[in-house]
């Protein structure tokens, strides 16, 4: 199979990475759990970084909501992003179509995906 195969077959995860205190994400739930009945062929997961502070390791999220988006164990996005449903859909149709990851993705975001794909993230699948 040919490298552009294997891109099709990897898994598309799509998290928030978010606190319960905060309101903004509390009122952008909603619209990230349409997202992913709107997405059914991505997974998308709602994570509390309090709840999970070690698999947070050397990561420091500031601004809420922060989305990571990956391709397969490839992170392709994270960062903060306005709790805007145009603006959340822009952004998947995007890495979608052009897979590269954002400027300044680094190797801990790589490293924060590993720690929570093993027990974090499907317990968080929305």
């Amino acid at each position: 199979m040919d490298s552009s195969g294997a891109e099709e077959q990897a898994t598309w995860w799509v998290v928030c990475l978010c606190a319960a205190w905060c309101g903004v994400c509390r009122e952008w739930q909603p619209t990230f759990a349409a997202q992913a009945r709107a997405n059914t062929h991505l997974r998308f997961a709602w994570v509390d970084v309090e709840d999970e502070d070690e698999a947070m390791g050397d990561v420091d999220i500031e601004t809420f909501p922060t989305l990571m988006v990956a391709r397969g164990d490839e992170v392709l996005f994270l960062g903060p992003i306005p709790p805007s449903s145009t603006q959340f859909t822009r952004l998947l149709a995007t890495l979608q179509a052009q897979p590269r990851p954002a400027p300044g993705v680094g190797a801990e975001a790589a490293a924060l995906l590993q720690r929570l794909k093993p027990e974090v993230l499907p317990q968080a699948l929305v």
